[in-house]
């Protein structure tokens, strides 16, 4: 490790490693929605709205439930750097697996997704805090992960251009080709800066009393599948659809396991373990109302948002593959085009046969992360300046108030459905920039911190199963994100769809705050700030 005074060499190792990793996830993630209602004949898979929300729901749950099975091998049996090694190697070949156009590949390469993305993604994160656990940056661990976050989201932010760009010149295959690209870029990356990580990678030993490795798996997994099955097969689609409701009984097992993990723990380990699962209860909506970026909104900006470009950019945005064309074909107009005409000013359709240069709907996909490249400096500047001070909120504060802005941007978007009278014309994108923004500031309070959160309150021996724990919270609620997004074509009034998803993060963001006494004596007693 590095002896700089504020953060190890490690970090920024992981780093580049995660933003090519979130390059490639969020590519792939970027274009899921619009992939899969694009028709058969365009390169798509022509899915109906109803099957794509589904999927894509069903897909967010599983890449963030398979965690918990990478966090526990790593903990007790891989160690972490062969768990992210062999996360990152799966995730390319489903990336690459995606391009090609086939509906049994495309299943095949969201598999793959799903089980790399969960021996990849906690065990990273949890490599992460273990660099921070040397006394010359522990006080940094916040700061720490805010940085990491960043890389997250330099990932995020430029993979939507070259979406754009592979998908308008090549065609839907080469943009997950690129995905698969960049995830190997990160695989060398993290191959070539092992020496800076590797005293990170400590396998704290088992306790007296604590459930062997076979045991955990057979009680969880067996059941798991059991009660998806189970959820599957009972009539009546209790939460919509049979996907729906295997997925949610799925979770069963796994919510019980970490439930008996606190029954079961030691005095020492009881409070902690409790605190965190409380707060991973609450980060459920989160999830819910924030991963609606890839879904709900995306389709905001396909349909409703005024996407056209000026002829000065799209001069200098057509060459380079940033612009889609719309073409007015009379009678003949095919899907893409009517999604976008249909509330489009009379005087703005351009005469038949004529068309028009739009922003390309991938981008808008890079407007959260670009927030966050712009915000996460000003706002570790911001808990720098407090902590001088010693005013600095505890992390658990820092979540519920990042809990309370997140439920603030679903009224910027009542705003921009008001300003429409209901999406009868086209939207400015200067709502969903707004409504990014300050979804932007909610994400920074709340999910490096809630990462920090379970690196510091941990038992050490169980600390990448209980990020596997944060993930699954994740996962809950993203398989309900896409639940509430299948909602949105049942409400005439759009303004009902996002007071839903205000009074959702709200009612969170009041129970974290009730809870708040409580979580900050846990952090007294550990003493940890």
């Amino acid at each position: 490790m590095s002896t700089n005074a504020k953060h190890p060499k490690g970090l920024y190792v992981l780093f580049f490693t995660e933003m090519w990793e979130r390059f490639g996830y969020y590519l792939m993630l970027g274009i899921f929605s619009l992939y899969m209602i694009d028709g058969w004949e365009s390169g798509g898979m022509g899915f109906s709205a109803l099957k794509k929300s589904d999927i894509y729901g069903t897909y967010l749950g599983l890449v963030y439930l398979t965690p918990f099975i990478g966090g526990l091998l790593a903990d007790r049996v891989l160690g972490f750097r062969r768990s992210i090694l062999g996360g990152g190697l799966l995730m390319a070949s489903g990336y690459l697996t995606l391009a090609i156009h086939n509906e049994t590949t495309f299943y095949v390469g969201l598999l793959l997704i799903i089980l790399g993305n969960g021996m990849f993604k906690p065990n990273i994160s949890t490599l992460v805090g273990n660099l921070y656990n040397d006394d010359r940056y522990r006080a940094n661990k916040d700061a720490g992960y805010n940085i990491f976050y960043m890389g997250i989201n330099i990932g995020a932010f430029v993979c939507n251009f070259v979406a754009a760009y592979m998908q308008i010149k090549y065609g839907w295959g080469y943009a997950f080709a690129a995905a698969g690209i960049g995830m190997l870029i990160g695989v060398a990356i993290f191959i070539g800066g092992n020496k800076h990580i590797k005293e990170a990678d400590v396998m704290k030993p088992m306790q007296p009393g604590d459930m062997g490795t076979g045991r955990i798996l057979l009680s969880t997994i067996a059941p798991m599948f059991l009660f998806g099955v189970l959820g599957y097969l009972i009539p009546g689609n209790l939460l919509g659809t049979d996907t729906n409701d295997a997925f949610i009984f799925g979770c069963i097992p796994v919510i019980a396991f970490f439930i008996y993990l606190y029954v079961k723990a030691n005095e020492d380990d009881k409070r902690p373990i409790g605190a965190l699962l409380a707060v991973f209860g609450c980060l459920v909506i989160f999830w819910a109302v924030f991963h609606q970026n890839g879904d709900a909104l995306t389709v905001f900006a396909k349909e409703h948002t005024d996407r056209e470009m000026s002829p000065a950019i799209a001069a200098i945005a057509d060459p380079i593959n940033m612009a889609e064309t719309v073409t007015n074909q009379g009678a003949d107009t095919d899907a893409r085009s009517a999604g976008y005409f249909h509330s489009l000013a009379p005087e703005k359709v351009p005469a038949e046969g004529e068309s028009m240069k739009l922003y390309s709907t991938q981008l808008y996909q890079s407007i959260n992360p670009g927030w966050v490249i712009l915000l996460t400096p000003l706002l570790v500047a911001f808990w720098a300046f407090m902590r001088s001070r010693g005013k600095e909120p505890t992390t658990p504060t820092k979540i519920a108030i990042g809990l309370t802005i997140t439920a603030l941007s679903a009224l910027v978007m009542v705003g921009a459905v008001m300003a429409t009278n209901n999406l009868e014309s086209k939207a400015s994108s200067l709502w969903l920039i707004a409504s990014y923004g300050v979804v932007t500031i909610g994400e920074l309070c709340l999910s490096p911190m809630g990462l920090s959160l379970v690196s510091k309150l941990s038992p050490p021996r169980i600390t990448a199963l209980m990020m596997g724990g944060f993930f699954l919270s994740t996962s809950v609620g993203n398989k309900l994100s896409g639940m509430l997004s299948g909602l949105w074509e049942g409400f005439e009034d759009k303004t009902h769809f996002f007071y839903m998803n205000f009074g959702l993060a709200m009612a969170a963001a009041l129970m974290l705050f009730f809870l708040l006494r409580w979580l900050n004596a846990v952090m007294r007693e550990k003493n940890i700030h």
